[in-house]
C-alpha cells in the first residue's frame, strides 16, 4: 500500500508528532472549527506537510465510511521493523514486548497497543496472518499509540518467540484457563527481558504457543463473568509489569 488515510484528531496529531511515516498532505473540512485545530496546523507546518481545505463531500471520499472528525492525513505505511531489531531496542534487562496470538478485531489490537505504549513497553509482535492490517482502524483504536510504538509484523509467532528466547527473553502467557496469579507471582517472574503473550478473542492462546511459555499467568476473577476482554487483560498485565519496575514515587513518563 503506497498511501493510506489517517483520520481523527488524536491519530493525526500523533502521526504528525512521531513523523515515522511519509506524510503527504493534511486535508481539512472547509470551515472546521475545533480547539485542537491550531496545534494540528502547527505540527503540520513543523513537519513540512501542506494543509488544504476541501468540501465535506470531497473529504468523505478520501476515507470512505470513516469517522474523520473533519480531517484526513494522507500518509505512507508505517516503516517496517525487523524482529531482531525490535529485540535489540532498549536497555537489556528492562525490555518488554507484547505479542498478539490470533487477535483479529482492530479495536482490540489498537487497545492492546495503546496500553503497551502507555505502560512503557518496548514494542509489539503482530502476526501477518490472523491479525488486521495496521491501518486507520487500528491507529484510531490505539489513540495514535501505533504511530510511536515499534511493531514487528511476523510470519510465525512460535518461531518469533523462539528467537526471543534465544536472545534472553522470558515468555509470559496470559492464560485464563490456569496458571500463577499475575498479582501474586514473585518479582523474578516479571524481571528481565519479557514477552507478554495474549490470545485471541474466541480461542485464546493456541496450544503450541502456550507450550513455549516460561510462565503462564492468570488474572483472578471475583465476579460471575469468566474472563476479561483481551485488551483489558493485556492492560492489567502490562501495568503490573510497569508497577514492579517503577521506583516508588516515580511516575514520570519514559523519554
Amino acid at each position: 500500500m503506497d498511501a493510506e488515510p489517517i483520520v481523527g484528531f488524536q491519530p493525526v496529531r500523533e502521526a504528525l508528532r512521531a513523523r515515522r511515516r511519509r506524510l503527504t498532505r493534511l486535508v481539512l473540512r472547509a470551515g472546521l472549527r475545533r480547539p485542537e485545530l491550531g496545534e494540528v496546523r502547527a505540527l503540520a507546518r513543523a513537519a513540512g506537510v501542506p494543509v488544504e481545505e476541501i468540501s465535506a463531500d470531497a473529504l468523505a471520499r478520501l476515507a470512505p465510511g470513516a469517522r474523520t472528525q473533519g480531517l484526513v492525513l494522507e500518509a505512507g505505511p508505517l516503516p517496517v521493523i525487523e524482529l531482531d531489531a525490535l529485540l535489540a531496542l532498549g536497555p537489556a534487562g528492562s525490555r518488554c514486548l507484547v505479542a498478539l496470538d490470533g487477535i483479529e478485531d482492530p479495536q482490540n489490537v489498537g487497545a492492546v497497543l495503546r496500553s503497551a505504549d502507555a505502560a512503557g513497553a518496548t514494542g509489539a509482535l503482530v502476526p501477518e496472518r490472523r491479525a488486521p492490517p495496521l491501518g486507520a482502524a487500528v491507529s484510531r483504536a490505539s489513540a495514535g499509540a501505533l504511530e510511536h510504538l515499534p511493531v514487528a509484523r511476523i510470519v510465525n509467532l512460535a518461531r518469533a518467540l523462539g528467537r526471543a528466547k534465544e536472545r534472553g527473553f522470558w515468555v509470559l502467557a496470559l492464560d485464563p484457563e490456569g496458571g500463577e496469579s499475575l498479582f501474586e507471582a514473585p518479582d523474578r517472574v516479571l524481571a528481565g527481558d519479557l514477552v507478554v503473550v495474549v490470545g485471541g478473542e474466541e480461542q485464546g492462546l493456541r496450544h503450541g504457543i502456550r507450550r513455549l511459555a516460561d510462565h503462564c499467568l492468570t488474572i483472578p476473577m471475583r465476579g460471575r463473568v469468566a474472563s476479561l476482554n483481551v485488551a483489558a487483560a493485556a492492560a492489567l498485565a502490562l501495568f503490573e509489569w510497569a508497577r514492579r519496575r517503577t521506583p516508588p514515587g516515580d511516575g514520570s513518563p519514559r523519554s
